[in-house]
């Protein structure tokens, strides 16, 4: 993957940057690629960097409890940013981060984004933002986890993930999409039945398609709006200053 310092990187917050804030981050990215399900860092592991998905890729958060269940605490894809970009890789990961879909992404030193933020106002303004806007992420599944019956949960976790993904078939498994919704697999295939019948999904080895997102939203509970337009309230305008044509940055798109 090269990184071309004038054109369009497939990550969100890099593209928005100015040219004299790219100057202070391109040289120092790191092409890489990760495949899915591939552990990108592990909970209680140093997170030196921080990770910039590209285009289609798409990490999670997991949380895994002492008896070995899992549920996911956020979703990151071309939007946004995972790793030491808060805690600026000086403290180790609570959370497990897990490829969710494979592709192409740029990790940059913590420490580097520091340095370039202490430099840039524009650029601590971009950065504050998105945390905020990530927190939100964080405290609706709180309350989405604990309030919201399990239909609607895995309708939301579809939209979050085909807002990411940007096609109507999403690359997931019942086992994944069990792990990330904290339910059993048995449990869960009897959801997807359901939720087949009635005319919104269609599930098959390896992948779920979409078939009426507007149904679909309108089933799901409002976890998945609340977050975006939070997002559009706080980002959405820079976003969509510079989308290099993809569509409303928050239309579809929520961090």
């Amino acid at each position: 993957m090269r990184i071309d310092r004038a054109g369009p990187t497939g990550n969100l917050l890099l593209d928005v940057l100015s040219d004299t804030d790219r100057a202070l981050i391109t040289p120092h990215l790191e092409p890489t690629t990760y495949a899915r399900g591939q552990i990108a860092f592990e909970a209680g592991a140093e997170v030196t960097h921080v990770i910039f998905p590209c285009d289609h890729t798409v990490l999670a958060l997991v949380v895994t409890t002492r008896d070995g269940r899992t549920a996911e605490t956020a979703t990151i894809g071309h939007d946004g940013a995972v790793g030491g970009l808060v805690t600026r890789g000086r403290m180790h990961a609570f959370a497990m981060g897990m490829v969710q879909s494979g592709g192409p992404a740029l990790r940059l030193d913590a420490a580097r984004l520091e340095e370039a933020a202490s430099q840039s106002p524009s650029l601590r303004d971009l950065l504050v933002r998105y945390t905020d806007c990530f927190v939100a992420q964080l405290l609706q599944m709180a309350a989405c986890n604990a309030l919201h019956p399990i239909e609607q949960r895995c309708l939301r976790w579809l939209l979050t993930l085909q807002d990411r993904i940007e096609g109507d078939t999403l690359p997931i498994t019942h086992e994944v999409l069990a792990g990330m919704l904290g339910v059993q697999r048995t449990y869960l295939t009897r959801i997807l039945r359901t939720l087949q019948e009635g005319g919104l999904i269609r599930a098959a080895r390896g992948r779920i398609t979409i078939l009426n997102r507007a149904a679909v939203a309108s089933a799901a509970c409002e976890c998945h709006d609340r977050v975006r337009m939070h997002g559009e309230r706080v980002l959405g305008a820079t976003y969509a200053s510079n989308r290099q044509g993809r569509g409303p940055a928050f239309e579809a798109t929520a961090v």
